[in-house]
């Protein structure tokens, strides 16, 4: 089976695509590449919405990166080597338009892990007309997809009726680099070494984890705790918890650079928001913090929950009580640390590989792809 990945996706940034691609490789698919970066990320695309003067800029650059994707796809177009499916990547509101029209005859599939107006929600843009054209822009976008990648049931759920029956679920998972960093099981009893990584967006719950840092100042038994990454909710986290000195605020690590950093501590921390998204995910964090070896801590929800079972530690979303008590709990109890980043690992393992994840999308490629004779 030939795929050809397709859009404007950066998979250094946006390491989904790189899980399905790797994946679909290793099933024994032939994958090649048709890719010209956009080098917009989402905080960035959600920040033109709110300065609508700068909406020309995203139309010109996505103009010049389709004018790329156009003269590539000819190789495959011309000399009779068409791909069997077409994979749009990670973001691909706009591409997938551009795929099906260059490519009419070959089934196409979107990996829709986010729409783009419950994406501009969380970060803040709601109502009025930009809201109405987002919604618009993914109602077009799952039109031209004969399959719907989505990450959890309650995204499949979520999406309009006429386009469920195409979705598919295919969990999120963890790049091969996050098992290569890895660490080597911790032995020592020095403090609960603890990482969060991310934005600090609604869907994070960032200032639950603030209140729980702050509770967890005077505490006998030291945590440590390294919080990366940026965004609306920051100041509102690092207020909260400006009481904690044992807190180290870092604004971004390179992405090559964050498993090993990761892997280096005793638990990863998940989400914790308690709006509509939050409850309908399992962020990235958390198959890649269990890939790294390291205890996940994250929300009791029913997607969490069924993907995790007992290998992870599970609070109540919005709960900063429940957190600093399950930290606390970690930082006492060794045996249960030990435990609990076994588990995360031994899952991880079994479950959260690209190959495993995308089992599912091999096997719906199987089907839809016309047999060649």
């Amino acid at each position: 089976m030939r795929l050809l990945f397709f859009g404007t996706y950066d998979a250094g940034a946006h390491p989904r695509v790189a899980v399905l691609r790797d994946g679909l490789r290793a099933r024994g698919a032939t994958v090649r590449e048709c890719n010209a970066p956009l080098g917009l990320s989402t905080a960035a695309r959600v920040s033109m919405l709110r300065r609508p003067w700068t909406l020309p800029l995203l139309a010109w650059r996505l103009l010049v990166c389709w004018s790329a994707l156009a003269v590539r796809s000819q190789r495959w177009r011309q000399d009779g080597s068409w791909p069997d499916a077409v994979v749009v990547g990670y973001l691909g509101h706009f591409d997938v338009l551009l795929a099906r029209r260059l490519f009419p005859h070959v089934p196409v599939v979107l990996d829709h892990l986010v729409g783009a107006s419950d994406t501009a929600t969380d970060r803040g843009v709601s109502g009025g007309l930009r809201q109405r054209l987002l919604r618009r822009l993914d109602a077009a976008a799952l039109c031209s997809a004969d399959v719907v990648v989505v990450d959890t049931d309650e995204h499949r759920d979520a999406l309009p009726a006429a386009h469920r029956g195409r979705a598919l679920v295919v969990p999120v998972g963890a790049p091969e680099s996050w098992y290569a960093g890895r660490g080597a099981p911790h032995t020592d009893d020095g403090p609960l070494r603890v990482v969060f990584f991310g934005l600090f967006t609604p869907l994070q719950g960032a200032p639950v984890i603030g209140a729980a840092l702050a509770a967890l100042a005077g505490d006998e038994h030291p945590i440590e705790v390294t919080m990366i990454g940026a965004g609306q909710d920051l100041d509102e986290t690092r207020s909260l918890a400006a009481g904690n000195h044992r807190v180290h605020w870092l604004d971004w690590v390179d992405a090559t650079d964050l498993p090993r950093m990761v892997g280096a501590h005793d638990v990863c921390l998940g989400i914790f928001g308690t709006g509509p998204k939050a409850l309908r995910v399992v962020p990235n964090k958390v198959f890649q913090g269990a890939a790294a070896g390291c205890a996940v801590v994250t929300s009791d929800t029913a997607p969490q929950r069924r993907v995790l079972g007992d290998a992870a530690v599970l609070v109540p979303a919005g709960d900063p009580a429940a957190l600093a008590e399950a930290l606390r709990s970690l930082a006492t109890d060794r045996s249960r640390l030990a435990a609990a980043k076994s588990a995360a690992a031994a899952l991880a393992d079994s479950s959260f590989t690209p190959a495993a994840v995308t089992a599912p999308l091999h096997e719906r490629l199987l089907a839809v792809v016309p047999r060649r004779t």
